[in-house]
């Protein structure tokens, strides 16, 4: 039976309900990934092209600081990756946690919440962060019950 961590990051607590939930179903450890400095609503205002979030996006290489290296990942052989869709993709935040940790031999599985998109390129962007791991789209959570995000984790 493989040890599983449900890593997540969560902006304004969308993705962190539905990390707990898959945490719970999956019998698996939770790790908040946090940025060094919270984010605001302000820098969350996707309309306003000057936002810190905005900023961030539309800059592939942008890695924003971690509160924390606190994930034990050589303690897990499958880590669940939860965030928000920003941008039809995950938040930059999620590369540098990729890029903070040795993946090697993991295997990844995302989970995302989102207003309306879909994974978009999200595993293809990610990979490089994360090379020698397999990445696997997981599920959009969106909408769904506790018992459907259940059903869903106790797959993993």
């Amino acid at each position: 039976m493989s040890k599983k961590l449900v890593a997540f990051f969560s902006a304004e607590g969308t993705t962190k309900k539905a990390a707990e939930e898959v945490a719970k179903a999956a019998g698996a450890d939770l790790y908040e990934i946090k940025p060094k400095v919270a984010y605001t609503k302000d820098d969350l205002d996707w309309m306003n092209k000057k936002s810190r979030s905005s900023v961030e996006m539309a800059d592939k290489s942008f890695r924003p600081k971690l509160a924390d290296l606190d994930a034990k990942i050589a303690d897990y052989d499958k880590i669940i990756i939860g965030f928000p869709i920003w941008w039809y993709v995950a938040p930059t935040i999620i590369c540098t946690f990729l890029e903070s940790y040795d993946f090697a031999g993991k295997e990844i599985v995302l989970f995302a919440t989102s207003g309306g998109s879909g994974f978009g390129n999200t595993v293809k962007e990610l990979q490089p962060s994360a090379p020698d791991a397999t990445i696997r789209e997981g599920k959009l959570l969106n909408h769904m019950s506790k018992q459907e995000i259940a059903d869903w984790a106790k797959t993993l």
